[in-house]
């Protein structure tokens, strides 16, 4: 009898409860708000597998996440493809873009291999601003269908949808983590020169690495323009979805492939919440003030603090 591990029944169980959600809830906002956290948290995601995994810190990783969305705007315009079709193909350029700029940038170390991804992001930012077939500096509109099959509504479609992809996207995070490979990106990150030594393929691994991160941040940002009816440069390459793929994951835990995890779902609704009774304008305050103190009382994040604290508790027994 094949055996179930207990992750897959979690992935069953939070997709039922979504679905549970869509077909009980009548608050829109709820599915709203749940679309950011997801959204948020596919980019957490993302952004460890190259950030935490291997310790690359990538600061171009909104870049990755425009392309998907103008790249989703360009096919829709060109041939107004299925929603699904132009997050595959979205997600297969932004790969494609991920290995060839990894092919560039990876041979940098440190703050140059950052200021180099941070580059990257200003280039694309550049080149889509004066793209008039996708509406330029000007930004595009999107009509989205007031009506779709099985769903009250078009967001609560959506919601499903960021959902599944945020499930999957948390699957291949968590292989990649605990298979062979996942063992070569954490030798690269602890000591890339000794991993060298001892026979690893560090250069292919990382190209691996910045790879799937790009399919994932294409995925995340395909069906933005979608969800907010209209895009422009500004708010493609907006700021706080920038520091939230970097927030999210360090204040959670980055060596980890469920650091990134709790650090969205956390950050994400309290952001959310604070966008209800206070403003929004508040969220990229909230998001500095939340890593400076995680950074400075708990570097490994929320993960880091409970094994450090099963770790005391272990010692003092003994």
């Amino acid at each position: 009898m094949m055996k179930i591990s207990g992750f897959w029944i979690g992935i069953v169980l939070m997709l039922a409860a979504g679905f549970v959600l869509a077909g009980v809830a009548d608050n829109q906002f709820l599915f709203f708000a749940g679309y950011v956290i997801l959204q948020g948290l596919i980019m957490a995601v993302a952004w460890n597998v190259l950030g935490g995994f291997t310790g690359y810190v990538n600061f171009g990783s909104a870049g990755f996440f425009a392309i998907g969305a103008y790249t989703a705007i360009a096919l829709h315009q060109f041939a107004e493809l299925p929603l699904l079709v132009l997050i595959v193909i979205a997600g297969i350029v932004c790969g494609l873009i991920g290995l060839g700029t990894g092919y560039l940038t990876l041979r940098l170390r440190g703050v140059y291999f950052a200021i180099a991804t941070l580059a990257m992001a200003i280039v694309f930012e550049s080149l889509i601003t004066n793209w008039d077939y996708v509406g330029g500096s000007a930004g595009a509109y999107v009509i989205t269908p007031a009506e779709v099959p099985f769903f009250d509504s078009f967001i609560e479609m959506m919601f499903i949808l960021m959902l599944v992809l945020s499930l999957i996207c948390v699957a291949v995070s968590r292989y990649l983590s605990m298979s062979r490979m996942g063992r070569g990106l954490a030798s690269i990150r602890d000591d890339e020169t000794a991993a060298e030594c001892m026979g690893v393929p560090t250069l292919r691994l990382k190209l691996i690495s910045t790879t799937v991160m790009g399919v994932m941040m294409g995925v995340a940002g395909a069906p933005f323009p979608f969800f907010v009816t209209y895009i422009n440069p500004l708010s493609a390459f907006d700021l706080l979805i920038a520091v939230n793929a970097i927030a999210m994951p360090m204040i959670g835990g980055t060596a980890v492939w469920f650091g990134p995890v709790i650090g969205a779902l956390l950050l994400g609704t309290i952001q959310q919440i604070v966008t209800v009774t206070i403003s929004s304008e508040l969220n990229i305050l909230i998001v500095g003030v939340v890593l400076i103190a995680f950074v400075a009382l708990a570097p490994r994040g929320i993960v880091g603090l409970f094994q450090d604290f099963a770790r005391k508790r272990r010692e003092g027994g003994k």
